[in-house]
């Protein structure tokens, strides 16, 4: 019996000299399959290992829908405090009602966005 090998990379598992699962699939099925492991960020023997244990498989999708809501709210932030920062020390100076609707629009879509965001990552795990 051979020793275990020493993982080559972080969060990898040490290999360990068994059998593997011999599963037949069609050119297609096999073609699918290493696409939705591809799209978790797994090997295809990773994404069927997770998947035949019944473990959660999060989409890598799902992580960069986080990256993007996380730097929308960041802006939708800095646009509530600059709003904020007027309304307590300019109020009625140095912008007009036009300008503050604009202001109140661009939050608006920040708000649409980070929505939209939601939205695709609701979908991707249907």
């Amino acid at each position: 019996m051979k020793k275990d090998r020493t993982p080559k990379g972080e969060g990898e598992r040490p290999r360990r000299e068994v059998p593997p699962i011999k599963v037949f699939v069609t050119d297609d099925e096999k073609a699918e399959l290493s696409r939705r492991a591809a799209s978790c960020g797994l090997s295809s023997a990773a994404f069927m290992r997770a998947a035949g244990l019944n473990h959660p498989v999060k989409a890598r999708a799902d992580l960069e829908a986080i990256g993007e809501l996380v730097k929308l709210n960041g802006d939708l932030g800095r646009v509530a405090g600059l709003l904020k920062l007027w309304l307590a020390e300019k109020r009625g100076q140095g912008a007009s009602a036009v300008e503050v609707e604009r202001m109140m629009i661009e939050f608006r879509e920040l708000q649409q966005g980070i929505r939209e965001k939601m939205s695709c990552i609701v979908s991707a795990r249907r």
